[in-house]
């Protein structure tokens, strides 16, 4: 009785969930797919011709946009063969933008509150901190995990976590943490030359765009601290790179002028579709 009364329950769920079923299967993948080709289409021809020509390297693979081309790019320049990252906001760690660099040896630190989703805790080249990062744990955050990697610097630093971003990087910066390479999340709405930072407080909500910091606010520390923009991330406009300026006559290409840099970004990324999210099986094997 009760296995008759369970097989009506469950065609009871399948019946009510089959209309919603139907309308995402016919209607809402058909517009994914076709929102995603559009995208396609547009970072094609954006890569094309664009204002500043190291956007043509943009590709992607294990980063949300285009980062992961931007990078090999980068440290095939800086003749980097190998090296120690850190990400402050890594998510689960199928998707972020140093996997790229794990795929290629590096060893690496990554910082977030949330757990990750594959094994990592038998690695020898990965330190992970489920934490928030603050302006007040950072430098000893890296420190600690510089020591347990057996590395002495971080050649890559990138940063994205929705709220004080210029805030950590400001930090770092000031305590003499020179990584060769910076990427951080920018608030691409606002364009050069308005430089905005907003309060360390406020955070990144999606209906409000009073977060983080804007390009130029970027340009103008980093500038400080003896770096120059080479690229912002070129589907939608959010990441913005940076270069110390002794390796600037590699990239001779990217033009002088901070609005030639900035890009007009796109608010939408791609559909579940078309991820790069990668599986748990290939990250274990980047971190063996």
């Amino acid at each position: 009785m009760l296995k008759i009364i369970k097989n009506i329950k469950n065609k009871s769920t399948d019946l009510l969930f089959s209309p919603i079923k139907l309308y995402v299967k016919y209607v809402i993948q058909p517009i994914r797919k076709i929102s995603d080709i559009l995208l396609n289409n547009e970072f094609k021809r954006f890569i094309q011709n664009p204002k500043n020509p190291f956007n043509k390297y943009g590709k992607r693979c294990f980063s949300q946009c285009d980062e992961d081309g931007i990078t090999l790019e980068i440290i095939k320049r800086l003749n980097l063969k190998d090296g120690t990252f850190l990400e402050v906001g890594c998510g689960t760690g199928l998707q972020n933008n140093t996997l790229i660099l794990a795929a290629l040896n590096w060893k690496g630190i990554w910082v977030d509150p949330q757990e990750l989703n594959f094994n990592y805790k038998k690695s020898k080249k990965l330190v992970f901190n489920k934490t928030f990062a603050t302006e007040e744990n950072i430098t000893d955050l890296i420190s600690e995990s510089l020591k347990k990697l057996n590395s002495n610097q971080v050649d890559y630093i990138s940063i994205d976590i929705d709220g004080a971003d210029y805030f950590l990087a400001k930090k770092i910066l000031e305590n003499k943490i020179n990584a060769k390479v910076f990427v951080v999340e920018i608030n691409q709405k606002i364009p050069p030359p308005i430089e905005f930072v907003a309060k360390l407080e406020s955070t990144n909500d999606i209906y409000d765009d009073y977060f983080g910091a804007s390009l130029s606010a970027y340009s103008k520390l980093f500038k400080k601290f003896g770096y120059s923009a080479v690229c912002v991330s070129s589907i939608m406009g959010h990441n913005a790179f940076f270069v110390k300026d002794e390796y600037m006559k590699l990239f001779k290409e990217v033009p002088n002028d901070i609005e030639d840099i900035y890009i007009t970004p796109n608010f939408w990324s791609y559909s579940a579709n078309y991820k790069t999210t990668t599986s748990k099986k290939m990250v274990e094997n980047f971190f063996k």
